[in-house]
């Protein structure tokens, strides 16, 4: 897959952990990723936990290629939950204006 820098991309590892994430750079061997997420179950369903609680929560970490099993474009709603998570911005709904 080729990633496009900016963009918002769903990562599922090896280990079985899936992230979503904001690309920021691609090297032959890492992909520099911003404000990485975990999805993991919640009472109310799935939800958007960060991925690492030590490391500063709205910085750039390095995800190794070898690490990842799957990879795709983000389903939209989750996106839209993944900008609200990160930067607090809620995103209105695309709807139709008609006259």
């Amino acid at each position: 897959m080729k990633y496009e820098v900016d963009q918002i991309y769903s990562f599922k590892l090896n280990s079985g952990e899936e992230l979503v994430a904001k690309v920021v750079n691609v090297d032959s061997n890492t992909i520099t990723i911003s404000d990485p997420v975990s999805i993991a179950p919640t009472q109310q369903g799935m939800g958007l936990v960060p991925s690492m609680f030590t490391s500063e929560q709205h910085g750039n970490v390095q995800l190794n290629t070898n690490s990842v099993a799957l990879s795709g474009n983000t389903d939209e709603s989750v996106k839209t939950k993944y900008i609200q998570a990160t930067t607090g911005l809620t995103v209105p709904d695309k709807k139709v204006i008609m006259g």
